[in-house]
């Protein structure tokens, strides 16, 4: 399985590591910049993608820390979520979101399903097995087992994938921000140092237009 971004040494660093100043975060350091700019989706628009899987620890971890800073994003702002495709049960539960997504239900059932992976020890690795568990949560079987194995949503699987490759990710969390910049919790020392990374690019991308 592909190692996740945070360890235990990095999780101390930042705990007990100082918190930097914006004016200190540097390419190649805090983040990085891609070689190849990634199209975003809606060009007006900064764009920050989290990719993410639901299995993983550490980006169940950071839900309760990146939700309140989506929900005060300003308008000139646009944040979505891919997830990270590496194979095996990460495609299943990418194919899982975006089937929610597709549904209009991701917001619904979305904090749901990463804690009956972590807390309820429910893998959700068959579309049965998903259908099963939200339909607990008011999500029609029939509807998502449909969608579940439409073209569409195959589609976007498909697109997912291809956008993974080209933001050069290696494992998640991990946050792009407008198709440019590349970091993670790691990299940026803790869950709050990330986000405040995220802050300066945003801006540094604000101030470049």
């Amino acid at each position: 399985m592909r190692k996740l971004v945070l360890t235990a040494v990095l999780a101390a660093a930042g705990l007990f590591g100082l918190p930097a100043l914006a004016a200190d975060f540097q390419a190649g350091k805090e983040y990085d910049v891609l070689s190849s700019p990634v199209q975003v989706a809606e060009p007006g628009k900064i764009e920050v993608v989290e990719l993410f899987w639901y299995g993983c620890p550490h980006c169940y971890q950071f839900e309760p820390v990146i939700n309140p800073w989506v929900e005060k994003l300003p308008e000139d702002v646009v944040f979505k979520r891919i997830p990270a495709m590496f194979g095996g049960v990460w495609n299943t539960h990418g194919q899982l979101f975006i089937t929610l997504e597709s549904m209009g239900v991701e917001k619904q059932v979305h904090d749901a399903v990463f804690a009956a992976y972590h807390q309820e020890r429910k893998k959700l690795a068959t579309p049965e097995e998903m259908a099963e568990f939200l339909a607990g949560q008011g999500v029609d079987k029939d509807a998502f087992l449909k969608a579940f194995n439409s073209f569409g949503v195959k589609s976007r699987v498909e697109q997912a994938k291809k956008l993974g490759m080209a933001y050069q990710i290696t494992g998640v969390p991990v946050l792009i921000v407008n198709g440019k910049y590349r970091f993670d919790l790691g990299s940026a020392g803790g869950p709050q140092r990330t986000l405040e990374v995220a802050d300066f690019l945003i801006e540094k991308e604000r101030t470049a237009r």
